[in-house]
């Protein structure tokens, strides 16, 4: 399998080759929607919560007598019938909505998208990626010269420098080969992997 290099412009200046065994497998769409959707679940922290009818604010009081109106027999406002009153099956703060992934399936997960984002010609591979200083203008000119704008960048090393000039622009992200998720890969339109960066990518999804 063999992978575009990319130039300061964006420009294909050669091919490297990559382990077949990350960017060279089938396609597995139900492992892949498996994954991503396990990630989404682990990251929400379920902290919302409602009330049930002893928690909502009302009064004790009949709000009408029991026969003679025509209407159903009352005895609070608190009844989950009621409009502003409690939940019959509250949602509490301590849900939990965790999904477990095992090692192995998170790993053939991972090197399926890579392999789909490879023949889709959506992931290439640079020599590096620096900043001189921590300038949000100077990375995204850099980008803007290689014709990128929504770019998902795996560094084999994340400087200070790099770290400060792309947490401002919204359509780039920079992360180190452990911090790559399948949501971040699926999301952007260009993934760029540096050469130091696909040896620790092999390392970890072969």
């Amino acid at each position: 399998m063999q992978l575009e290099l990319l130039n300061e412009q964006g420009q294909a200046a050669s091919k490297v080759d990559a382990p077949e065994t990350v960017f060279g497998r089938e396609y597995n769409e139900d492992l892949v929607h498996q994954i991503v959707v396990a990630y989404q679940a682990n990251a929400r922290q379920g902290t919302r919560a409602q009330k049930d009818r002893q928690m909502v604010k009302h009064s004790t009081k009949k709000p009408f007598k029991q026969k003679g109106t025509g209407r159903a027999r009352a005895g609070m406002t608190s009844s989950p019938l009621w409009r502003g009153g409690g939940r019959i099956f509250p949602n509490s703060p301590e849900e939990n909505f965790t999904q477990k992934i095992n090692k192995k399936m998170y790993r053939a997960g991972m090197a399926s998208i890579f392999s789909q984002l490879a023949r889709e010609g959506r992931i290439a591979v640079v020599d590096s990626i620096k900043v001189d200083s921590p300038k949000t203008k100077q990375l995204a000119a850099k980008f803007k010269a290689m014709s990128l704008e929504s770019v998902l960048v795996i560094a084999d090393e994340v400087d200070e420098n790099l770290y400060l000039a792309s947490r401002n622009l919204a359509n780039v992200l920079v992360v180190e080969p452990r911090y790559a998720d399948p949501l971040s890969l699926v999301h952007y339109k260009k993934v760029l992997v540096t050469k130091g960066a696909m040896d620790k990518l092999k390392e970890m999804f072969a």
